[in-house]
C-alpha cells in the first residue's frame, strides 16, 4: 500500500540532504582523486565515537558539549590522518581502514552496557534524517557556507592539512543529520557517476544526480513506509548507475581534466 508523501517532514528532510551535498560532492571529488575512499567512513566513525563517549558521559543529545566532542574527535582524527600521510603515505588506504574499524570497535565497547545501545548504534549508521530540526538544519547551512567559501576562495589550503579540517568539520555535522552510510554515499557515489565527465560538467553532474536520489529516495521510503536512510543509499547507487552509463569514457581510457 502507497501512503502519501507528508512534505511537512519530507521537506525539511530533502534540505538536510541538500546541505550534506552541498559540501561532500566537491569532498568526495578530492578525496576520489587523492585515492582515500576510506578517509569518509573513518572521520564519520570517529565523529560518532566522540558522540557515542559524550552520550555515555550522560551529555545531553542536542547540546553544544555533544557537538564539541564530536568535533574534537573528528578533528583529532584528521591531525592523525594528516600526520600518517606525511609518515606512510605508501600505506596510507590501509591505515584510514585500520582507523575506522578501531574507532567501529571502541563504539561498541561504549555502548556495550547500555541497555539503548543497539539503537544509538542504528541511528548512527542509518541516522535519523526525517526528524531533524529547524536549529540542525540553521547550523548545517552556516557551516556548508564557511566550508564553501574556505574550499573555493581558499583552493592553497587544499595543499596542506585544511583538507582534513575541512573534511572533519562537514562530516562532524553531516553524520549526526543523516548517519555514516548516506555521508559515505553522498561523498563517493556522485564521484564516481560523474569520474568520466567533461572537468567543467563535473560538479553541476555530481549535484545534480545527488539531488535526484534524495528527492526519489525520501519519496519513496515515505510512500512505502520504509527506512528513509537505506532507501536513499539505494537510490543513490541507482542514480550513479544510470548517470555512469550515460556519461560515456573518453577514448583512451583516460578520464577528463
Amino acid at each position: 500500500m502507497l501512503h502519501p508523501v507528508d512534505w511537512s517532514i519530507v521537506g525539511p528532510a530533502l534540505v538536510a540532504g541538500l546541505l550534506v551535498l552541498t559540501t561532500h560532492v566537491p569532498l568526495g571529488m578530492q578525496v576520489l582523486s587523492r585515492g582515500i575512499v576510506f578517509i569518509d567512513l573513518a572521520i564519520a566513525q570517529i565523529a560518532g565515537l566522540g558522540v557515542i563517549a559524550a552520550d555515555a558521559l550522560g551529555w545531553e543529545p542536542q547540546g553544544w558539549a555533544v557537538q564539541a566532542a564530536a568535533a574534537s574527535a573528528a578533528l583529532a582524527g584528521a591531525a592523525l590522518l594528516t600526520w600518517m600521510e606525511r609518515r606512510w603515505p605508501d600505506i596510507q588506504e590501509a591505515l584510514i581502514g585500520v582507523l575506522f574499524v578501531l574507532a567501529s570497535c571502541v563504539g561498541i565497547l561504549l555502548l556495550a552496557g547500555n541497555p539503548h545501545g543497539g539503537e544509538h548504534l542504528k541511528d548512527l549508521l542509518v541516522g535519523q534524517i526525517l526528524w531533524v530540526t529547524n536549529s540542525q538544519l540553521t547550523a548545517m547551512a552556516v557551516l556548508s557556507a564557511v566550508i564553501l567559501v574556505l574550499w573555493f576562495g581558499a583552493p592553497q589550503l587544499m595543499r596542506r592539512g585544511g583538507f582534513y579540517v575541512l573534511f572533519a568539520l562537514a562530516v562532524t555535522a553531516s553524520v549526526q543529520l543523516v548517519g555514516v552510510y548516506l555521508v559515505f554515499s553522498s561523498l563517493i557515489m556522485p564521484a564516481l557517476a560523474v569520474r568520466h565527465a567533461p572537468a567543467r560538467w563535473k560538479l553541476p553532474l555530481a549535484y545534480g544526480m545527488g539531488v535526484i536520489a534524495y528527492g526519489l529516495g525520501l519519496s519513496l521510503s515515505a510512500m512505502l513506509d520504509w527506512p528513509s536512510g537505506a532507501v536513499v543509499v539505494l537510490a543513490m547507487a541507482l542514480s550513479a548507475a544510470v548517470f555512469s552509463t550515460v556519461i560515456p569514457a573518453p577514448k583512451g581510457g583516460k578520464p577528463h581534466g
